[in-house]
């Protein structure tokens, strides 16, 4: 599988190509987090958000389909007791309706043949009034990284820029969605709603 064979140079991606923009999703995902919440993350990769948002919540499940990126998120957070990592697809997920205050799924969307079905995934296991936090690149199909990751097998489905991210939700049905941009060499946009 593509995502395991990378997963050891995805943390380089992450932390030296586009530091800057990582540091600032994560920092600003985890400050959505709050102490007694139970947080579900779905393609966790090899945990750069697990690592921030784990000492900030009660309970977090990390999950992801990649194997190998769970190797290494499990590694990172070997010393954080509140983590469970596990392998899930986010199209069908196994926890009972209603199960957590928040999920996040980052940089994951693109990648989806049927992202409405992750999207109802994650409506239905978390509570109501729960956050949905979707952090995705955006102008990510200009980048020199973009097109090596598709050369070596990553078939993205979409790419976004700020307006396109903005339509995919109105698209998919959700309203209210907030929207913040964390600027870096590849930008994110994190969309965040209110499961109801």
């Amino acid at each position: 599988m593509f995502w395991s064979r990378i997963a050891g140079i995805y943390d380089l991606i992450e932390n030296v190509y586009n530091g800057k923009a990582n540091r600032r999703t994560t920092d600003y995902v985890a400050s959505l987090a709050d102490e007694g919440d139970h947080v579900l993350e779905c393609a966790c990769g090899t945990g750069m958000f697990s690592v921030k948002i784990a000492p900030r919540v009660k309970e977090l499940t990390a999950t992801d389909f990649s194997d190998g990126m769970l190797k290494r998120t499990k590694r990172k957070c070997r010393d954080l007791e509140n983590v469970t990592v596990e392998n899930a697809d986010i199209t069908n997920l196994r926890f009972a309706d209603n199960t957590f205050d928040k999920a996040v799924a980052a940089n994951v969307i693109h990648l989806l043949d049927d992202p409405q079905k992750a999207i109802d995934e994650l409506k239905r296991v978390v509570k109501p009034g729960g956050l949905i936090i979707i952090p995705t690149y955006i102008h990510f199909g200009e980048s020199k990284a973009a097109k090596l990751f598709n050369k070596a097998g990553a078939n993205f489905k979409r790419y976004f820029n700020e307006e396109t991210y903005k339509e995919f939700f109105k698209e998919m049905g959700i309203e209210n969605v907030r929207y913040q941009v964390c600027e870096g060499r590849m930008s994110c946009d994190v969309a965040v709603f209110e499961n109801v």
